[in-house]
């Protein structure tokens, strides 16, 4: 792509979207608005310093978003969004749904309004929206984990049944994660817009965006209490695991105990010494027989009578 403009931006053209572009790109459209483009190293960048700032009579934001959000690897991405007088520039080097959900949706917004503030504050409600979706469905994710990990206790389960429900929990504690991380990021990016004048010269942008900051918070109380649920579950599972590891140490101890009279029987009188009155008796084998059984059968039924069974 050349980086030399031919001619300049037209007046309609109100949202320039950059996926993964590249620096030639981030040249040409540097040299359309006279604007630093931020690099994807530039992006990365935590210091609140370098992700929210003015320069030059335009207004550079950098947010965390969340996308793949509906697979088992969900991952944080790092979005600019640049208010350069009436146009709209944002940067990115993945695909959230967020944006595919607001492109969809761009036929609503009236003509007369499409400016880069009402756009910019149209898109973080979308992208509220989506991270409130992303919420419910991680909590319905965990209501169905809760109900197969707690029902039916007492049938019978494949083994590592309850240890592969543990990896489903570490993939919605990890997604929780990663939307904390996205709503905090926002929060600080609206708090910011908010007090921007490109944003209070609208107040209808304006109200929408405090609207935004207030479900952003809002999600965020809830991704809280999601998260604890998460803990929780998580917790509840390890002891599960706990108590069938125990049961089955229980079986053997018990099966030890039992076990254990019969075998000092045996050993009695599998002695060969050669003054034992018991090997001349004609009853003797059965009578030993009897007694190896008999002194397994009883501690059986006192451990069953105990309630230890």
């Amino acid at each position: 792509m050349p980086t030399e403009v031919p001619q300049p931006l037209r007046d309609d053209i109100v949202w320039l979207d950059l996926v993964e572009p590249t620096p030639q790109e981030d040249a040409f459209v540097e040299g359309l608005l006279g604007i630093p483009i931020p690099t994807r190293d530039e992006l990365k960048d935590i210091e609140p310093s370098s992700r929210l700032y003015i320069q030059s009579n335009s207004v550079f934001m950098t947010a965390s978003l969340v996308y793949r959000a509906d697979s088992e690897d969900p991952h944080l991405t790092d979005v600019a969004f640049i208010l350069s007088g009436n146009r709209l520039v944002t940067v990115r080097y993945a695909e959230p749904k967020s944006f595919q959900l607001f492109i969809a949706a761009l036929g609503r917004v009236p003509e007369g309004k499409r400016d880069g503030t009402t756009l910019l504050a149209r898109l973080l409600e979308t992208i509220a929206d989506r991270t409130a979706e992303i919420l419910e469905h991680t909590v319905d994710h965990i209501d169905k984990l809760s109900t197969d990990i707690f029902r039916d206790r007492g049938k019978r389960r494949p083994p590592h049944y309850l240890e592969s429900k543990l990896a489903k929990i570490a993939e919605a504690h990890r997604l929780v994660a990663k939307v904390r991380d996205s709503l905090g990021s926002l929060s600080r990016l609206l708090t910011f817009l908010m007090n921007v004048p490109h944003m209070q010269a609208d107040k209808g942008d304006s109200s929408l965006c405090a609207t935004v900051a207030h479900d952003v918070e809002t999600l965020s109380e809830h991704a809280s209490f999601v998260a604890g649920n998460i803990s929780f579950l998580l917790d509840a599972s390890l002891g599960l695991i706990n108590v069938e590891q125990n049961a089955i140490i229980k079986i053997f101890s018990i099966a030890s105990v039992v076990f254990l009279p019969p075998t000092l029987v045996a050993s009695i009188y599998g002695m060969n010494f050669h003054f034992m009155p018991e090997l001349n008796w004609h009853l003797g084998y059965p009578l030993a027989l009897f007694a190896m059984l008999m002194s397994a059968i009883i501690p059986f039924f006192i451990f069953r009578w105990k309630g230890w069974l």
